[in-house]
This record gives C-alpha cells, sequence and structure tokens, in this order.
C-alpha cells in the first residue's frame, strides 16, 4: 500500500535504537522507491506530544501501517535519554 507525503502511520515494529514502539505514530516525510525486486521504504518523522521532532527514521514498507478510524492515540513517557541522541 502506498503512503502519501505528510499521511500519518504507525510503526509496525519497536524500532529501539531510536526508542520508539510498536504504534507509536510519524509522518511520511519522503518516499523511497525500491529497485526492481526491492521494497518501497519511507522516511518518517517522529513527533512528541507538543509537536518538536524526536527521530527522524527511514523503514521499509513493511514496517508502518495506515491509521484506521477505531484506533485512538495514546501519550507515553520517553525516555529523557532518547531525545539526547
Amino acid at each position: 500500500m502506498p503512503f502519501q507525503l505528510f499521511s500519518k502511520v504507525a510503526l509496525r515494529v519497536d524500532l529501539s535504537s531510536h526508542k520508539l514502539q510498536k504504534g507509536d505514530v510519524a509522518t511520511v516525510v519522503e518516499v523511497h522507491p525500491g529497485r526492481a525486486g526491492q521494497e518501497t521504504g519511507y522516511s518518517l518523522e517522529v513527533f512528541n506530544a507538543v509537536g518538536e521532532t524526536l527521530a527522524v527514521v527511514t523503514v521499509p514498507e513493511s514496517q508502518i501501517e495506515a491509521l484506521t478510524t477505531d484506533e485512538v492515540l495514546h501519550v507515553r513517557r520517553l525516555d529523557v535519554a532518547a531525545i539526547a541522541t
């Protein structure tokens, strides 16, 4: 499923190197078409609850999913050390 620029998506996996968890919401900021036989990739920007950038990560399409109308956003505390990295 191709995702549009600036659409909101949810992570399908933990990205522990960035202290991100499955279900965290991110914004698509770049699309990286794969070569023949390769999966499309996406650069995502992840924000904290007040809109500050926490991370920009690149993942394959299989690691993200569309948000749906039957889901509710949730706030969780992020380890302070994650912001410095």
